[in-house]
């Protein structure tokens, strides 16, 4: 009898396991499209997502007020598809001004990012979308069966127009996750025209106007920015982690261009911008998030561009910390094609 008892046991536990591994199996990925300035650190995150089992790109737009201009910031981001075996992710590209000012990154950084810091890429089969940027949101939004997570590493250009062009478009987005910001901590200026703005951080000041309609807007947002990403350091640790731990053509890549910057690396001044805020749409887990009012201040001044808790704000998403530990074990098991 207790032989029959273990044994009916046993047949449950396997049982379970396979139903538990199957349903894993068939877990629906997470459609997002990148809105994406094609910067060293967007290069990260796209790898990273392209590289994750439960995610599925559904497109790339290209802002053109980033650090990349769009002739060459479309053609890095189809190479990369192509790189990464997704060659038919359409890709296309905005406007190159800010809806309003005229502010952009130096074009030193511009140069760099337009030029791949001098690495290469397998030449893409593809062409661009024939689409202009909010088009193409707009066709892969409405033609979606579930509503998609917009994940947005740049200036919010694109995703503004979105919404002027079409307003209840927001209907049709579950989240949008924003690498951009700094509520608690300085700002990342010092480069900038005017290093006397102490609050703001580059992606959201390049655009404010475009980033108070798009946080004023009925969206959830989750805003990652500098209150957690100057907690996760690209160290020389992790950088010889993935020199021996790089199995894909994705983790090659990112160890490739962490070559390329290693001077800025062992200096202390690089950080997962990007890669940090990629990793949140799958994992919340890896960062404090608080419900914070945020008003953002867009008019000229000392203050442009700064993501102030306020209480006439709106309440939004605020990662104000992260795990680090726990992102680089995330960030180079995916790379690598591994579970999380």
């Amino acid at each position: 009898m207790l032989l029959k008892r273990i044994s009916f046991t046993l047949f449950l536990l396997c049982t379970l396991t396979g139903v538990i591994k199957a349903q894993d199996t068939m877990q629906e990925r997470k459609p997002i499209i990148v809105d994406t300035d094609m910067a060293a650190d967007d290069w990260m995150a796209i790898m990273y997502l392209l590289q994750h089992p439960h995610v599925e790109v559904l497109a790339i737009t290209v802002t053109g007020t980033g650090e990349a201009h769009c002739g060459p910031g479309v053609q890095n981001a189809l190479d990369m598809l192509a790189l990464a075996g997704h060659p038919d992710i359409p890709v296309a590209c905005g406007r190159e001004t800010p809806l309003q000012g005229n502010r952009e990154f130096p074009d030193s950084w511009r140069t760099g990012v337009d030029t791949l810091y001098g690495l290469t890429l397998p030449t893409s089969p593809s062409e661009p979308s024939p689409m202009g940027a909010v088009e193409l949101l707009i066709d892969r939004i409405q033609n979606s069966p579930t509503n998609i997570m917009l994940l947005t590493l740049g200036p919010l250009t694109n995703i503004a127009e979105l919404f002027q062009a079409q307003p209840d478009i927001i209907d049709g987005i579950d989240t949008i996750y924003v690498m951009g910001g700094a509520v608690d901590v300085p700002g990342n200026l010092q480069a900038s025209p005017t290093p006397e703005n102490v609050t703001a951080e580059w992606n959201l000041y390049v655009d404010p106007y475009a980033t108070r309609l798009v946080f004023e807007a009925d969206v959830p947002i989750v805003m990652v920015g500098l209150d957690a990403t100057d907690q996760v350091p690209m160290t020389p640790d992790f950088y010889r982690r993935l020199g021996e731990d790089r199995t894909t053509p994705e983790a090659n890549f990112v160890y490739d261009i962490m070559t390329q910057n290693l001077e800025l690396i062992n200096n202390g001044w690089l950080f997962f911008w990007d890669g940090l805020v990629a990793a949140v749409v799958t994992d919340h887990s890896l960062v404090t998030l608080e419900r914070r009012p945020i008003r953002v201040i867009d008019e000229d001044g000392i203050e442009a561009g700064r993501t102030l808790s306020n209480a006439n704000g709106r309440p939004i998403r605020v990662a104000v910390a992260a795990d680090a530990a726990a992102f680089e074990r995330v960030f180079l098991n995916v790379l690598n094609g591994r579970e999380p």
